[in-house]
């Protein structure tokens, strides 16, 4: 049996050598446009590869994707989080859980990650094409396999596996639209909110670990840590809420306002008893010594300030409209975002081949049999922390079984 993988990422590899696992005697040839392979893998995580997420529960797993999560519930439980782990531990690549449940190999270097697949990829004796550009393909008569047009050369496949990675525009997913397939429109997902000349961006480097931040007049809020930056605001409560948020968030041209609870799922009634305790207990106190575990001290100064009360303004004298304004300010906090920035190399679109038209139990088209899709291809994506790897190991082993 003669099988085609086409894209040299961390899904291309992981369904070749799936291949090969599952089928000893087939030939496998993978075929890679660029001069490189296992680019994102090469600098994800800072350069130490993510490799997944230390989420066991597969019903808590699905929540971290978007898009795709259904879909995923059931191939999950052909291949977990712990079959990951336990696949590199077999080839001595041994996995960390840092504080925030992400997975790392253990010498916090990619190119460990990038050698076992190189390794078992050659090991097996799959054959690796580079430069390569697979431009078309057109199934046979009968189910009689494939042909492909490989830099401009004809070639015959029984089986072929789609690994070509997110598409930033629907003419790169064009030659499988034109299989038969119903392509999800691409559009950027995990990118960080741009407030071009904002007084906030001074704080750059600031980290509040507890947020919660919506999208004003949406159904849309994520919590967690938010990181000033000198452009804007990033950090995990906020490339989650761009990836949930990805399709809503490009129909408004990235352009809209977003409400910060700084204090994350404190209601305004629990802040509010919170500084009655303060007036309560240190009356005298000047509210820029006020100190709060959820903010750090420079931006509490700015956020005070910004609210026009003054620093060295003491709890006693403390109006009601005073503090009505300071709740509400940091519970309602209101920013301006236009445009967006990618987070660092780690691109990631939502959209793609739409996941109706693939079985997930299989990978296989619908539309066309024999045709496997893996990775990022589908319209599934997950939010920064090892998630996206783990659905392109998962739907990779899957794709591999050429069931």
């Amino acid at each position: 049996m003669k099988v085609a993988v086409i894209g040299g990422g961390a899904a291309g590899f992981f369904a070749a050598i799936s291949v090969k696992e599952h089928h000893p005697t087939s030939n496998v040839v993978l075929f890679e446009k660029s001069p490189k392979v296992l680019s994102k893998v090469k600098v994800s995580g800072g350069g130490r590869c993510n490799v997944t997420h230390s989420c066991f529960e597969i019903s808590e797993l699905i929540k971290n994707y978007p898009r795709g999560s259904k879909f995923l519930k059931k191939s999950f439980h052909q291949f977990k989080v712990n079959d990951t782990i336990d696949w590199f531990d077999t080839f001595n690549v041994h996995l960390k859980t840092e504080s925030d449940n992400r997975m790392f190999p253990t010498t916090d270097n990619s190119q460990t990650i990038i050698d076992c697949l190189t390794n078992q990829f050659e090991q097996l004796g799959c054959v690796l094409k580079l430069q390569s550009a697979v431009t078309r393909i057109t199934p046979q008569t009968n189910n009689k396999g494939f042909e492909l047009i490989v830099n401009d050369k004809k070639m015959s496949f029984d089986k072929i596996v789609v690994a070509t990675g997110g598409s930033p525009k629907i003419e790169g997913l064009k030659w499988l639209q034109n299989l038969g397939h119903k392509i999800e429109k691409p559009v950027p997902s995990l990118f960080t909110f741009n407030m071009p000349k904002h007084t906030i961006t001074a704080l750059m480097g600031a980290v509040a670990p507890n947020v919660k931040v919506r999208i004003e007049g949406e159904k849309l809020e994520s919590t967690g840590p938010l990181l000033i930056t000198h452009w804007g605001m990033s950090g995990p409560a906020v490339l989650k809420l761009s990836s949930f948020g990805a399709r809503k968030l490009a129909e408004k041209n990235y352009q809209f306002n977003i409400l910060v609870s700084w204090l994350g799922q404190l209601s305004e009634d629990a802040v509010r008893a919170l500084f009655q305790k303060e007036i309560t207990d240190h009356s005298l106190s000047q509210i820029s010594n006020y100190k709060l575990p959820e903010i750090p001290k420079r931006l509490w100064v700015y956020l005070v300030e910004k609210l026009g009360i003054e620093l060295d303004k003491r709890w006693c004298d403390f109006s009601k409209k005073d503090l009505n304004r300071l709740v509400n300010g940091l519970v309602n906090d209101s920013y301006q975002v236009q445009g967006k920035t990618t987070f660092k190399e780690e691109f990631v679109t939502c959209g793609g081949v739409s996941l109706g038209d693939v079985n997930s139990n299989s990978m296989e088209s619908k539309k066309i049999p024999g045709l496997y899709f893996t990775g990022e291809v589908l319209d599934i994506d997950g939010v920064t922390g090892g998630f996206n790897f783990q659905a392109a190991w998962t739907t990779g082993f899957i794709a591999g079984k050429l069931s």
